[in-house]
């Protein structure tokens, strides 16, 4: 693959595979951000991965628990999760389609499985909200697959676009978010090359859901993340038969971290705040 610009073009700064996980009732997972190797990638506080066709690893779900202060992304590729929160809103996410939810000031929500035998394959990502955004009320978007737009280009390269807007102008359903985000599912035929410009003040990852990707120079496996550095274009050969990853990017914030299991504040007095809130029926 031959960079467009040496001095533009991201390089990888860290390729992770994750580790073993186990979250709300006991489905089993895969956590990639959100471990010693990887803290968090500012504002990517958590990204989780779960795909398994044994009903025992999924099958309890995630009964009822509370978030404040950021946005939960989910994401499917198989299977169904039903959610449902305490301001009464509830809805199926089925393949191709995500969920968008604002925790704000704080919410109390569960995502159930919607079956009881065969894949269920997924991700979760955790974006962090700017301290001027943490408090604002709760709310819940939900985007099936028929809206999301899809671009094509070559005829080989397939882009599902979630969040944010391609070089072609492809605008994604997911708007006005405040560290304008950027989230595209990429298909790309064997040696094809991906190449799209990122904004030089976002953070950037990739996620390899199927196949093998070069990115400048670096291998990135099946079921790997990669890290990109500094730049303002980000590209992508696929060396399979086909690949397909998750291109995720949005704004810095550059601010403290206070983080406690379902919450994350800018300091430790509104961390226990929220504590506080949470157990007196608050939220």
């Amino acid at each position: 693959m031959t960079p467009t610009s040496d001095n533009a073009v991201r390089t990888v700064r860290l390729v992770t595979p994750g580790l073993p996980a186990s979250d709300g009732a006991g489905v089993r997972m895969t956590r990639i951000i959100g471990t010693h190797a990887l803290d968090h990638l500012d504002p990517f506080l958590l990204f989780d991965v779960f795909r398994s066709d044994d009903p025992d690893d999924y099958i309890a779900g995630f009964p009822p628990h509370p978030h404040r202060g950021f946005e939960t992304v989910t994401y499917m590729f198989a299977g169904q999760m039903r959610h449902r929160d305490n301001a009464g809103n509830e809805g199926i996410i089925r393949p191709g389609g995500v969920q968008w939810m604002t925790a704000g000031r704080g919410i109390v929500h569960s995502e159930m499985p919607e079956q009881d035998q065969g894949l269920m394959w997924g991700t979760q990502l955790w974006v962090n909200l700017p301290a001027a955004n943490k408090m604002v009320p709760p709310a819940y978007h939900e985007y099936p697959a028929d809206e999301i737009p899809v671009e094509t280009r070559d005829g080989d390269q397939r882009i599902a676009v979630i969040a944010g807007t391609t070089r072609l102008g492809t605008e994604g359903p997911v708007i006005g978010r405040p560290t304008a985000p950027i989230y595209l599912d990429i298909r790309l035929a064997a040696g094809r090359v991906f190449a799209e410009p990122l904004p030089e003040m976002h953070n950037a990852f990739a996620f390899v859901v199927q196949g093998r990707l070069d990115i400048n120079g670096t291998r990135v496996d099946e079921g790997s993340l990669a890290v990109l550095g500094d730049g303002s274009i980000v590209e992508a050969e696929s060396v399979s038969a086909e690949a397909r990853f998750l291109l995720v990017s949005a704004r810095a914030l550059k601010e403290p971290i206070a983080r406690g299991g379902p919450f994350v504040m800018n300091t430790q007095e509104e961390l226990r705040r929220a504590f506080f809130d949470y157990q007196a029926g608050r939220f």
